[in-house]
C-alpha cells in the first residue's frame, strides 16, 4: 500500500511539474507578448505625435501664409483709399478750374460781343 502510495505521490509531482512548467511557459510567452504589443504600441504612438507634429507645423504655415496675404491685402485697400481721395481731390480742381475757365470765357465772349 506504502509502495502504491509513494508511486501515486511521484506520478503526481511529475504531473504537478508538468503543468507548473507549462504555466511557466505560457506566463513567459505570455509577458513575451505583452511586451512587443507594448512596443508596437509606442512605435504606433509616436509614429501619431510624429504625423500631429507635422500637421500642425503645415497649418502653422499655412496660416501664416494666410495673415501675410491678409496683411498685403489691408495695405493695397489703404494705398487704393488713398488713390481714390487724391483723385477726387483732382476731380474737384479740375472741376474748379473749368468752371473758373468757363466763366472767364464767358465774360471774354461778353466783351467781344460788345
Amino acid at each position: 500500500q506504502l509502495h502504491i502510495t509513494l508511486s501515486e505521490k511521484t506520478k503526481l509531482t511529475k504531473s504537478l511539474e508538468m503543468v507548473q512548467n507549462e504555466l511557466q511557459e505560457k506566463e513567459n510567452e505570455m509577458k513575451r507578448e505583452v511586451s512587443e504589443y507594448k512596443d508596437r504600441l509606442l512605435q504606433a504612438e509616436k509614429e501619431l505625435q510624429d504625423h500631429l507634429t507635422e500637421a500642425n507645423q503645415k497649418n502653422e504655415a499655412e496660416i501664416e501664409a494666410c495673415l501675410q496675404k491678409i496683411s498685403s491685402l489691408e495695405q493695397f485697400i489703404i494705398s487704393q483709399k488713398l488713390e481714390i481721395e487724391h483723385l477726387k481731390s483732382n476731380e474737384e480742381q479740375l472741376n474748379n478750374s473749368l468752371k473758373e475757365a468757363n466763366q472767364a470765357l464767358g465774360e471774354f465772349l461778353k466783351i467781344k460781343v460788345r
